[in-house]
């Protein structure tokens, strides 16, 4: 291996600028991964305008890149679970260059079956979605998902789906939409657009509403799924692509007796992206390779 690597670089200017840097060494609780593939998040073009700023970004230069999949190339002092040539897919920064650093709790085993290009494009959503957990998601529970057609969103369904969930509803503003849905394990769709969600979800449910809802639009349906979601129930925030301001009636929120979450990957500590990677191995891992077979 030679000493020094390709990688795009952020920070110096408006645009990614390839430079050569140096292959890295890990330290101690550190693993390199030769890169197989990487995905592109809409993080990496907020990171480049500088409005992203993740804990793990500890000065302006940046190495491009967040999501990644491939094999283990070195290990460092400490670490125990992994070997040089294990498949692992995780979320670091750099992860467009040919070896990134990661700390070796924040990556999760590939099954042998999936596609690099595959796995690259799971773990940030993987970990974002396991808010179904954190929403305290419980077997037999209803799950309405907002805004289910983006990237993140039909991960949402699927990760319901694999939880256990006894219903999945999930929205669209496209009619054309509906058979992808349900091809994923959406159970009832419902198209925002033409129809009231609180009604089309109320109907859904026979009358209480969602246990639990995921928003991954925010703007003001964000008020709108309050209304969806049964008294008691959980409204967990991930995505904000109707934008970031919502006006919502109080009321809505007490006599429904709600629990509003906010969730975000950005803001995550080390500690707290090991527990999410260990959670997904555990509940995710098995049930992929269950279904590639």
């Amino acid at each position: 291996m030679t000493s020094t690597m390709r990688a795009p670089m952020g920070g110096a200017g408006p645009e990614w600028e390839v430079r050569d840097v140096d292959v890295p060494k890990p330290g101690p609780g550190q693993i390199r991964v030769r890169v197989r593939a990487g995905a592109v998040n809409r993080a990496d073009l907020y990171m480049l305008q500088g409005t992203y700023n993740p804990r793990a970004k500890t000065g302006d230069l940046l190495t491009a890149g967040l999501e990644f999949a491939g094999e283990v190339d070195a290990v460092g002092e400490h670490v125990r679970r992994w070997a040089v040539g294990d498949r692992v897919m995780g979320v670091a920064l750099g992860a467009f260059a040919p070896y990134p650093l990661v700390d070796h709790r924040h990556v999760i085993t590939v099954p042998k079956s999936l596609p690099w290009t595959d796995a690259a494009a799971l773990p940030a959503a993987l970990a974002t979605e396991h808010a179904v957990a954190q929403g305290g998601f419980g077997l037999r529970q209803s799950v309405l998902a907002v805004g289910a057609t983006s990237s993140v969103g039909l991960i949402g369904v699927q990760l319901a789906k694999t939880l256990g969930a006894s219903q999945v509803i999930a929205t669209t503003t496209s009619d054309s939409k509906v058979d992808a849905l349900k091809s994923v394990g959406a159970d009832v769709v419902v198209n925002t657009a033409s129809q009231n969600i609180a009604e089309a979800v109320a109907e859904a449910t026979g009358g209480p509403g969602a246990d639990l809802t995921l928003d991954h639009v925010g703007g003001q349906l964000f008020a709108d799924t309050c209304l969806a979601t049964r008294i008691g129930g959980t409204v967990v925030n991930v995505g904000r692509l109707a934008g970031p301001e919502s006006t919502i009636a109080l009321s809505q929120l007490t006599f429904h007796r709600l629990r509003i979450l906010g969730t975000t990957f950005s803001v995550r500590t080390p500690d707290e992206l090991a527990e999410a990677c260990a959670a997904l191995g555990a509940d995710v891992v098995s049930p992929m390779e269950e279904g590639l077979e």
